[in-house]
């Protein structure tokens, strides 16, 4: 399988990466420098609020909004005696519980940036669970906080916050507040995880910080380790030395860019190339390379062709049809993707697909590719949330159960975290998705200013009618002479052909003069009313 890493930045205001495996694109990263991206920075914040109702404080950490965060969020240090010191990570005493060996994961989100921080901790046998103290006990308004962005604001709310920091390197994360050394759990091979935890004792980390072998770790040598050890120390260093001198609400620590981030968390020894269009980029990237894996160095290359690159793949082409509602499948039949505020529909159709005129067989084969699909969309769409599968009906269990593993199967390449839970009685498969920033969609498209989002407008008809009401509502003004109505050409038509005897018939009965305008390029449903009196003068008329 030949897979490439394409990297268009030849415009300043956009940087898009593909993953390309044989052609096919498997993974879109697109981030734009007109929009906020917080996800992995790290700040001295500020409590400016705390709602004991949903165990949250408010932080301002500098940014003109303020960040969410959850109990569930709070480190253990803010709440035991002597408050938090950064200078003083977690120690290997005992003063905190730690965490089992399986519950670390380096788990990246889906742009490759930030760790999910919330974990469960197992509670060993006879031990009493430790009970976190209510938020208000924990922490006052005014109180600073070391905080790290997990996830971007959405719509309304602000960026979600986690006390528990983790700086991700190329084969380890560092976790100050984990106090030990640990392996992935997406390292599933019991003799590679311990050779791994067996060099990172040989290298003897500073007792009191954490630190997580990455994937990227498997088979790198001890000084590869060492190197990145070393790396995550520096900059921990010059952190906790920021930290001490400045006052919050200040930046910390700033992730790197993305095309920075994207090598660092997806590149491994598969990719056959990385070619990137923009000479500058191409040069903070080689730099990187050097640095961190100078074994890959001859991979990166300088695209110098005429061809924009994407362009080039075939990808523009492929990018245009992500936003569509309905996705055709290669064998037939297709999915249709309906995303709402609150969660994902997706809805699975045969078309015209058949396989042996047999109505189960078909439905389980075209279950299968849809599956396949729905978990590259979710990952192309970087949807998250609730997720709901409609696929087609199937009797037997055996295919039931064939449709779930193929689903779990197509999401294991996913960066997020995902979570399928099996075939409901009414034939729906349900997943949640980590959500760490807006969909695609919500990134590239804006509302619409006609349909405010509903997708429909309101009919010529609809608007006549209506238009015809608010004019008898306005006619019974004192002292009116004159109304003026302003609406679309779609509507002035309408309302000059089928709806000319009413208007006349309000004239005669009111001896009010009723003028139509119809303008080019309105919205559908713009309606404005104007009342005047004799002399002209604009009379004041309250619309519904």
């Amino acid at each position: 399988m030949k897979q490439e890493m394409l990297i268009n930045v030849s415009q300043p205001e956009e940087c898009r990466i593909a993953i390309v495996e044989d052609g096919v694109l498997e993974e879109l990263y697109i981030e734009r420098s007109s929009q906020d991206n917080y996800v992995g920075n790290i700040y001295k914040g500020r409590v400016v609020n705390l709602e004991p109702s949903i165990q949250a404080a408010f932080v301002d950490f500098g940014v003109g909004r303020n960040g969410f965060l959850h109990i569930s969020d709070v480190e253990s240090q803010y709440f035991r005696q002597g408050g938090f010191d950064p200078s003083r990570p977690i120690d290997s005493s005992g003063n905190q519980a730690p965490l089992d060996d399986d519950a670390d994961d380096d788990i990246p989100d889906e742009s490759g940036n930030g760790f999910s921080r919330r974990r469960e901790r197992r509670v060993r046998p006879g031990a009493r669970p430790r009970v976190k103290p209510p938020i208000q006990d924990i922490l006052r308004r005014g109180d600073e906080v070391l905080v790290q962005v997990i996830k971007e604001g959405i719509g309304s709310k602000g960026p979600t916050l986690s006390t528990y920091i983790s700086i991700p390197g190329r084969y380890l994360v560092l976790m100050p507040a984990l106090g030990r050394v640990g392996v992935s759990r997406k390292i599933e091979d019991d003799d590679a995880r311990r050779k791994l935890r067996d060099v990172m004792l040989e290298l003897n980390p500073p007792k009191g910080l954490g630190f997580i072998v990455r994937t990227a770790g498997i088979d790198r040598t001890k000084k590869e380790l060492s190197r990145d050890l070393a790396y995550l120390l520096r900059l921990w260093k010059v952190i906790v030395r920021r930290l001490k001198k400045q006052v919050g609400p200040v930046d910390i620590y700033e992730e790197s860019d993305m095309i920075i981030r994207t090598i660092r968390d997806i590149f491994t020894g598969d990719v056959d190339a990385i070619y990137i269009d923009e000479p500058s980029a191409y040069e903070r990237a080689k730099e990187f390379l050097q640095i961190v894996m100078p074994r890959y160095v001859n991979r990166l290359k300088l695209y110098e062709g005429k061809e924009p690159l994407f362009h080039k793949y075939g990808l523009d082409d492929e990018i245009g049809r992500i936003q569509k509602r309905a996705v055709p499948l290669k064998q037939g039949g297709g999915i249709v993707i309906d995303q709402t505020e609150a969660l994902v529909a997706i809805d699975v159709n045969s078309g015209n697909f058949r396989a042996d005129n047999n109505a189960e067989e078909t439905a389980y084969q075209l279950n299968i590719a849809a599956a396949k699909e729905i978990a590259r969309q979710l990952r192309l769409r970087d949807l998250g949330g609730v997720i709901v599968n409609d696929f087609i009906d199937m009797r037997k269990e055996r295919h039931r159960r064939g449709v779930e593993r193929a689903l779990r199967d197509a999401v294991k390449r996913d960066r997020a975290r995902t979570k399928i839970l099996r075939t409901s009685p009414f034939g729906l498969i349900e997943m949640t998705r980590q959500r760490i920033r807006p969909s695609l969609k919500r990134s590239v498209f804006k509302e619409c200013p006609c349909c405010t989002g509903t997708g429909v407008v309101k009919t010529a008809e609809s608007m006549a009618i209506e238009a015809v009401r608010m004019l008898m509502l306005a006619c019974h003004q004192e002292g009116l002479a004159r109304v003026t109505l302003t609406v679309s050409d779609e509507v002035a038509v309408y309302l000059n052909n089928k709806k000319r005897r009413e208007l006349s018939k309000l004239e005669d009965d009111t001896g009010i003069v009723v003028q139509i305008f119809g303008r080019e390029g309105l919205s559908p449903e713009h309606l404005t009313i104007e009342c005047h009196d004799l002399n002209g003068r604009e009379l004041k008329f309250q619309q519904a």
